[in-house]
């Protein structure tokens, strides 16, 4: 049997503003993408995943569209994405972009024309609201000038779709074909388990991800993966789907990956797993028996990037375990998605000034949560302030970046043996000399209390998150590690990987 492409990809989120600017404006774009794919390329990813480019006000980061069709000026323009494909393709990279169905831009046509009384039923008015909240703050409606409401499930300038009007299906399908004919390879969808909201849209009292609803995952949202699956396999070169699914339960998640809808699914549940031995063996054991194809993700642009996760109860800790936890991932069945600086240990940044801060969170929590703006602070390229290379000259970036940025830079660990840059190099290459000769299956290994032993074929895995060194398991060759190992022992914080050869 033929093994897709995506089964066992590596993915690489790129969080576009904050990539690469080559225009100048402090702003990253595609260009700037373009420019940085040998960087990719050596670093040995499969794939990008570009966050959304398209036509935008930018009240949330360009998640609130406009246009489906075009590019945002900010960003360049259809010729520069045509560009960035081709020269992706050229070197062995895939693309994958964001696709955002639950809501448009307020600014969307549709919507503006919504405002004048014109295809209301493209989105949800109501005369009367009901108690649900948005999910960056405050309540999901917003009332307009002849004194009805609609529905936001984000910011007020996301107005969410209706999903029961076969206009908008329709609408989606082409949005899905312009990118296809364009050469693009697959789709992050965002928001996946939205789209549809229970008949009558009735009160709640606990409106967090759950597999049960009125607000996320109604059944009726499978029949559109399925629809669009059928446009997907209709194109040549195993184009692919992956769904952003919030859900308490992996048998719901395991729905949206069945043969006929989507290929893959985030599995959120790693990525919110503590530190913890027996959190991950619990998180790997469900996710294995609940999905065909798994998916293995630390850190995103909508989280606390996992170097500042993991060191939450000891602050020094972080950058091993950091590297730990990716080893560790990168040994599982599945594809592994990371996200831009996590392969040059970026922590967090918590320290922005409020008046750079521009996530709507931020705003319409009144400042009470912080929001996403940490992780997405622009890559350090170089040394130089002020803006490490990631825009030309001396143009400040759209968010600052902190003083450490310089340390942790490209220029600063390319070439040292010790860095975090380096170690997922060696991580990746060694995982792509692997990953076809090894069974798409693990078998645990008895362990100490605190620590996973697992086998991949001739693959062990081995992470120590417990507080004191623990023997190897029996091997023939150690691989690699993310940190020194003492002769046949392994520190706390670290995990190998060994081979056996029998």
């Amino acid at each position: 049997m033929d093994i897709p492409w995506w089964r066992d990809a590596v993915v690489y989120e790129i969080y576009v503003r904050s990539f690469a600017d080559s225009s100048g404006d402090g702003v990253g774009d595609l260009a700037g993408v373009r420019e940085r794919l040998p960087y990719l390329r050596d670093l040995g990813v499969d794939a990008v995943w570009l966050t959304p480019f398209y036509t935008s006000p930018m009240a949330d980061g360009g998640y609130d569209v406009a246009d489906h069709r075009d590019v945002d000026p900010l960003f360049g323009t259809l010729s520069d994405f045509e560009a960035l494909v081709a020269a992706a393709h050229d070197h062995g990279l895939r693309v994958i972009v964001d696709i955002v169905p639950n809501h448009s831009s307020s600014a969307h046509p549709w919507f503006q024309a919504a405002l004048r009384g014109e295809g209301r039923e493209r989105y949800l008015f109501r005369d009367r609201t009901n108690n649900w909240k948005s999910t960056f703050g405050g309540s999901a409606w917003t009332r307009v000038e002849d004194g009805s409401y609609y529905l936001h499930l984000f910011a007020p300038e996301q107005p969410d779709f209706n999903w029961r009007n076969p206009e908008v299906h329709g609408e989606f399908l082409d949005i899905l074909r312009f990118w296809l004919d364009r050469g693009v390879d697959g789709f992050r969808i965002d928001v996946a388990m939205g789209l549809y909201k229970a008949e009558g849209l009735p009160d709640i009292g606990d409106q967090s991800f759950k597999a049960v609803s009125p607000v996320w995952g109604q059944p009726e949202v499978h029949d559109v993966y399925r629809d669009w699956r059928r446009v997907l396999d209709g194109y040549p070169g195993e184009r692919m789907a992956v769904g952003e699914v919030w859900t308490d339960s992996l048998e719901d998640l395991a729905l949206y990956v069945r043969p006929d809808e989507l290929h893959q699914s985030f599995n959120f549940a790693w990525l919110q797993a503590p530190w913890s031995a027996a959190a991950f063996r619990k998180v790997i054991d469900d996710t294995l028996s609940s999905v065909p194809f798994a998916t293995w993700v630390l850190s995103n642009h909508d989280v606390v990037r996992h170097r500042t996760r993991y060191a939450a109860d000891d602050p020094a800790a972080g950058p091993a375990r950091a590297k730990a936890a990716v080893l560790t991932m990168l040994a599982l069945p599945g594809s592994a998605y990371l996200y831009q600086g996590e392969e040059l240990g970026l922590p967090e940044v918590t320290d922005l000034p409020d008046a750079a801060r521009q996530d709507p969170i931020f705003y319409q929590s009144n400042g009470e949560l912080p929001g996403r703006d940490g992780c997405r602070v622009p890559i350090p390229w170089t040394v130089d302030p002020p803006s490490h290379g990631f825009s030309p000259g001396a143009v400040p970036p759209w968010l600052p970046q902190p003083a450490a940025f310089a340390e942790l830079s490209v220029e600063k660990q390319e070439g040292d043996a010790g860095s975090t840059l380096e170690f997922y190099r060696r991580a990746l290459a060694c995982r792509r000399d692997l990953v076809r000769s090894i069974p798409y299956t693990l078998e645990w290994l008895k362990s100490p209390e605190g620590v996973l032993f697992f086998t991949r074929g001739p693959l062990i895995c081995a992470l120590n998150c417990g507080d004191r060194p623990v023997r190897l398991p029996e091997h023939d060759e150690v691989l690699l590690a993310s940190g020194p190992l003492r002769g046949d022992l392994l520190p706390p914080d670290t995990a190998a990987w060994l081979r056996r050869a029998s």
